[in-house]
């Protein structure tokens, strides 16, 4: 995410939720990549540095996956590989093929 104005809180830093919701896609992409739906049920997010500038990635680590539910790390780093913020997430699988992916089996 290139950091744009329109990204600013009120004291022209990142806002959080901003930087939340970059963390909250790339957890719904790690959750979802399976092919089997999944829905968030618990996350936590730090913010651990400021910034006002460049692009921001978030990076997704799953650290534990059964067949109803999956934990996963994200970190967001700036340019310089500096983390801007740790999120934590629980999803729970919905044990159902995603609606919008095309390789899904259809039901009968």
């Amino acid at each position: 995410m290139t950091i744009q104005e329109k990204h600013y809180n009120g004291v022209n830093i990142t806002h959080g939720g901003a930087l939340f919701t970059l963390a909250d896609f790339a957890f719904a992409v790690a959750c979802n990549s399976y092919g089997t739906l999944a829905v968030a049920i618990n996350v936590n997010i730090s913010f651990l540095k400021a910034t006002s500038k460049g692009v921001l990635t978030a990076r997704a680590r799953e650290v534990a996956r059964s067949n109803r539910l999956g934990t996963y790390h994200i970190e967001i780093t700036d340019e310089e590989g500096a983390i801007v913020a740790s999120f934590q997430g629980t999803c729970y699988r919905m044990q159902q093929p995603l609606p919008f992916d095309e390789n899904a089996p259809k039901p009968a």
